[in-house]
């Protein structure tokens, strides 16, 4: 314990000095919620776990019978959704807060979706140092203390003794194909610590971790092995929400190793094509623990044109007998570019549900099912709607429509069959809205890979104003490239939809 101590005092003065800032951070939020118990309750353990540094116990079952206290033989995640729409009701609140009264904090705090793991940003322009606020929180078997950092620092000193483990397997930023991608093959067993899942990595970033659209934090590179980085020109990338995923590149002929527990997880990989490369066939090679998953493989040619953020997805992915999962990329006619790694837990032989709802923040439903910010989409206009909508759970589903002359490419597992949820509301024609027009008044069709799903479709004819209207598609067949390409094509005024759902039908 002694030479913990003292390595807590030789290394850190600036990192203790941070984490008291954050702890008054976590403090400032915790006054400011008043009187919202369960909310002050959640909080208050999410904290306590970050500050003991068990952030690796901070899972849906532990948050409901040690919080909520929910049954530990009976809690069924399924069927009880009162952590996620609890923890969805949290990062609300904040985003409130940040916006109002903590907007001048120097450190924010936010709960990415996905995980129940804060993260805490410091704002550049702010001052170094918080002024303590009241504290409102019950109490806790230990206080927040020294001892928390001492845990802290013995948790750091892992990663480091890890780190020097592994350096002869490390390397610095080599040129371009300098080196082989096959460090895999030579991995040791693994020692250091497990990466923390949902893995969201930048390829190519060294800077401090970025937030998305959702809400998540995406971490700068690591647990790569050779290759270049190279920063993307000033441009703007179409298909995401997130142009942040594609601001820098890892390229060249490189690796990653990813300590991860045994499990099934799904892994997303993001890329997009420069204009730099648009005169030249650009194909490489990616491979997931010495298996070819993608051959030949041209992002230019897969996401049908320069500055078109792309995304691959592979279900049932696992970690080699070693511990590690590894990713290969190996040029062919161009050296392999990679822009993000995703790795979330993974249901086996089943991709996870995919939730678009067309508002730039996401969206939590009655039965506590996440829905993603807009993505994917090319062209079209959004608008948001200030009218109730009738004959849904959910009317905040429909606050917004993307309308006009649009596409989606929604990326799946290539394997499968998928079936297709369409969300729609009439929102304009009809005597209880504008007062103008009605049957007939909006008609458009809807395709999927070039198939009619949907021919002189009128909302108004089917469902009246102002009242949702779902459509259900099933067996549907992703492309080679693995999407579902959906096309909007106004007949009579522009098309519209609310929101979009694709579940995978394997079992």
């Amino acid at each position: 314990m002694s030479s913990i101590s003292q390595a807590v005092s030789d290394l850190s003065p600036s990192a203790s000095a941070l984490m008291e800032d954050e702890r008054r951070e976590l403090e400032a939020v915790a006054a400011a919620l008043g009187n919202s118990s369960r909310l002050l309750r959640l909080i208050t353990y999410i904290g306590e776990k970050y500050f003991r540094g068990e952030t690796a116990s901070l899972h849906e079952y532990d948050i409901a019978t040690e919080v909520f206290g929910r049954s530990k033989d009976t809690f069924n995640g399924g069927e009880d959704a009162i952590v996620r729409v609890e923890a969805h009701r949290l990062r609300k609140r904040l985003m409130q807060y940040y916006d109002g009264e903590g907007k001048d904090h120097p450190i924010h705090m936010s709960i990415p979706a996905g995980t129940y793991v804060p993260v805490f940003t410091r704002q550049s322009s702010a001052p170094a140092k918080l002024e303590r606020q009241p504290v409102l929180e019950p109490p806790v078997k230990q206080p927040w203390s020294y001892l928390y950092i001492v845990v802290i620092a013995a948790f750091g000193l892992t990663v480091l003794s890890g780190y020097l483990l592994f350096r002869p397997y490390l390397s610095k930023k080599d040129p371009v194909g300098s080196a082989p991608s096959n460090v895999q093959q030579t991995a040791p067993s693994i020692a250091a610590p497990y990466a923390e899942v949902p893995v969201r990595i930048l390829a190519g970033y060294s800077g401090k971790p970025q937030i998305d659209a959702a809400g998540n934090a995406w971490q700068p590179d690591q647990y790569s092995h050779y290759g270049g980085t190279w920063d993307r020109p000033d441009s703007v990338a179409a298909r995401t929400s997130d142009p942040m995923l594609f601001k820098h590149w890892r390229n060249g002929d490189f690796s990653y190793d990813i300590p991860l527990r045994p499990g099934i997880y799904e892994l997303h990989l993001y890329f997009v094509a420069s204009e730099l490369d648009s005169n030249n066939l650009s194909t490489f090679t990616v491979s997931v623990n010495d298996d070819k998953v993608l051959s030949a493989f041209d992002v230019r040619s897969d996401s049908l044109g320069t500055n078109i953020a792309d995304e691959r997805v592979f279900r049932d992915v696992s970690p080699a007998s070693n511990g590690f999962l590894h990713l290969g990329f190996d040029s062919e006619r161009a050296p392999a570019t990679l822009n993000a790694i995703e790795i979330l837990p993974g249901t086996p032989h089943r991709q996870l549900p995919i939730r678009l709802v067309t508002q730039p923040r996401s969206f939590t439903d009655h039965n506590g099912q996440f829905w993603h910010p807009d993505d994917d989409f090319l062209d079209g206009y959004t608008s948001r709607k200030g009218t109730q909508i009738t004959g849904t759970s959910d009317p905040e589903l429909f606050a917004e429509e993307r309308y006009g002359h649009f596409t989606y490419a929604i990326p799946v597992d290539r394997r499968d069959r998928y079936t297709l949820i369409l969300h729609f509301a009439e929102f304009y024609f009809g005597s209880s809205t504008s007062g103008i027009g009605g049957e007939g008044s909006r008609v458009f069709r809807v395709l999927c890979n070039g198939n009619t799903l949907l021919d002189n479709f009128d909302i108004y004819k089917e469902a009246g104003s102002l009242h949702a209207l779902t459509k259900t598609f099933y067996h549907l067949k992703p492309t080679a490239q693995g999407k579902l390409n959906i096309a909007f094509e106004p007949i009579t005024n522009n098309a519209t939809v609310s929101g979009i759902e694709v579940l995978d039908e394997s079992q």
